[in-house]
């Protein structure tokens, strides 16, 4: 074993170590390994830096953004609300239509975004129809780990997968080369979960979104503007745009309540409507300059205008003095300098109008005002905690042009009319310069650590390969499999993956195993294609435990899962899907036959 081996697999092992024991945040280990890649002289600076101008790392963070665009339009909550009505009131029709629906979505999103989306409405669509969430949170997980397998950039691993057979001299794999294996492995998992379910415990869920909590039902009162973008438009066409937690509760014209108006009637300057809405859709129609939240519009210039301004919430307290008496009596603007923009409350009568309302002990008030004017309300007895509003608005009018973008941009990478990096990359930029995403909230999108992890783990491949490791690990594997046939091979690829995953992150995994992946081929004589995919699909798609996947962490506490149900439904699975998948890399890259062969 030369020097450079020894050295590198040192490193490798001080990498594992700290890969697993979660002493450092997996970004910082990848970090520490480049360094020490460099510091030894395994690798030159240039190749250590490749990682950040690589493909992989900037088609992940493109993809990032574009799905924040499509979080911020109110896409991916308006499918989500609709795989909800769809799913009907049965067991096994809930996970018909919500497995391939979250797949679906997996396939250009992150899945882990896909699954913090769907967990709380099967939470509520759980409760509401008296129906276990253990039974479908699970099922949903799967579903969106599985639509990683739909496209290649859908998953890091892949990107990596792709990176590595590039550099090998290796054709390249389309945006949908794995499209074949994915949607095979998809109708598999849903098919496997209709038997299965049986197998899925039965518990209620913890529901981390109770009303209390989830806080969808505020009251304000909105002014048309004069000149306003809506002025004659139908109400209708203001509700499509804010949504379906968008209720109107009154419509006063001239100061008179007008019983007779409805959806088709148009806007006028001057009109107030009396509303709730939730929190993001609070939050759009304070940012809507059509629009005003009536409290602002006639006491904001009492607090100096809207510079520097902010949202912020305060529960009134037990024993408050302000309980019993009315907004209208309070008279926040003089006396706190900042106005009642929003008033939610658990359950009861309220008055119609927002100044009429007499609030109660657990009220939570939205108040409008200046940063620096809201040390008084903090300290004040009168409220249990002052803290900023957590709602964001949603850009729904943009969602045509931010659905536009996304098809564009899939179309430019999947025709090769421009390399994937720069399509997804212009389609990143388009949904910032169109107005789809701010910008701020852009940057916000991009998760670093796994952006960094990439640039980071990508010249340890490069190591493995330079160093000669992986050509001696894959002489040493060789004397196992030799006369074995390929698709053992590839099922022991695969398997190898989806052990080292259970520890290591997928990206991580693919790029220490898919060296010894193209060397084993070159052994065998062998395109390097279908062992580099399966050794790709193991690391993604192996759901033995709980921490194989982020999406299952985020189901374990609402579901109430064991360790132990993950492996029960999880093994068996698991299994499947490497045989579908070794089956199906044969047939796309080496000739095999799709079916099995019948015996005569």
């Amino acid at each position: 074993m030369a020097y450079q081996q020894i050295l590198f697999l040192l490193i490798l092992a001080g990498g594992l170590y700290l890969f697993v024991s979660e002493r450092l945040r997996v970004d910082v280990t990848a970090m520490l390994l480049l360094l020490a890649l460099v510091l030894t002289g395994v690798l030159d600076a240039d190749q250590a830096l490749s990682g950040f101008a690589s493909e992989p790392a900037i088609i992940v963070a493109a993809v990032f953004v574009i799905s924040g665009a499509l979080a911020a339009t109110g896409i991916t909550e308006r499918i989500g609300q609709w795989i909800g009505r769809a799913a009907g009131h049965s067991e096994a029709r809930a996970i018909a239509v919500v497995m391939p629906a979250v797949a679906a979505l997996a396939a250009f999103t992150h899945h882990v975004m896909v699954t913090a989306m769907m967990l709380p409405i099967l939470l509520r669509y759980a409760r509401e129809r008296q129906l276990p969430a253990s039974r479908l949170l699970m099922p949903m997980s799967l579903a969106a780990s599985l639509g990683t397998t739909l496209t290649l950039v859908s998953a890091p691993a892949f990107l990596l997968a792709n990176d590595l057979l590039e550099r090998t001299g290796s054709p390249g794999l389309g945006i949908f080369s794995i499209t074949p294996i994915g949607i095979t492995l998809v109708a598999v998992g849903i098919v496997y979960m209709q038997f299965a379910r049986w197998l899925l415990p039965k518990r209620s869920g913890a529901h981390g979104e109770e009303d209390y909590l989830r806080l969808d039902r505020y009251r304000t009162e909105l002014l048309v503007v004069e000149g306003s973008r809506w002025s004659t438009r139908p109400l209708a066409e203001l509700q499509k745009a804010l949504g379906d937690k968008f209720r109107l509760r009154g419509w006063l014209r001239n100061g008179k309540p007008r019983a007779d108006l409805g959806p088709a009637s148009p806007l006028l300057a001057g009109d107030l409507l009396l509303v709730e809405a939730a929190a993001d859709e609070l939050m759009s129609l304070h940012d809507d300059p059509g629009l005003d939240l009536n409290a602002i519009s006639r006491y904001g210039s009492k607090l100096g205008g809207d510079g520097d301004t902010q949202l912020v919430q305060a529960v009134v307290a037990p024993g408050s003095e302000f309980i019993g008496r009315s907004i209208r009596e309070l008279d926040f603007s003089r006396q706190f300098n900042a106005v009642i923009v929003g008033l939610w409350r658990r359950g009861g009568d309220m008055a119609q109008r927002l100044s009429d309302a007499r609030l109660r002990e657990g009220d939570i008030l939205v108040l409008w005002g200046k940063p620096a004017h809201f040390g008084d309300l903090a300290a004040h007895h009168g409220f249990l905690m002052l803290v900023p509003f957590a709602g964001e608005a949603k850009r729904r009018l943009r969602a045509p042009l931010a659905l536009v973008i996304l098809g564009v941009t899939i179309l430019a990478a999947a025709t090769e009319w421009l390399p994937a990096p720069l399509a997804f990359l212009l389609g990143a930029v388009a949904m910032v310069v169109s107005g789809c995403v701010k910008v701020n909230r852009a940057y916000r999108e991009i998760d670093v650590r796994i952006f960094v992890m990439i640039a980071g783990v990508i010249p340890l491949g490069i190591a493995m390969e330079q160093t000669g490791t992986a050509d001696l690990l894959a002489r040493g594997l060789l004397q196992v499999v030799a006369h074995w046939p390929t698709l053992g091979v590839l099922l022991v690829l695969f398997s190898a993956a989806a052990l080292l995953t259970q520890i290591l992150s997928d990206s991580a995994t693919t790029v220490l195993l898919g060296p010894i992946a193209v060397s084993l081929a070159s052994s065998l004589g062998l395109p390097p294609t279908p062992f580099v995919v399966c050794t790709a699909l193991g690391a993604v798609v192996a759901f033995l435990t709980p921490i194989g996947h982020h999406g299952n962490l985020l189901i374990l506490g609402p579901g109430q899962y064991r360790f132990g149900d993950f492996l029960r439904i999880g093994l068996p699975l698991t299994v499947l899907i490497a045989l579908v998948s070794a089956w199906m890399a044969q047939w796309l890259w080496l000739g095999g036959p799709l079916l099995p062969a019948l015996p005569a």
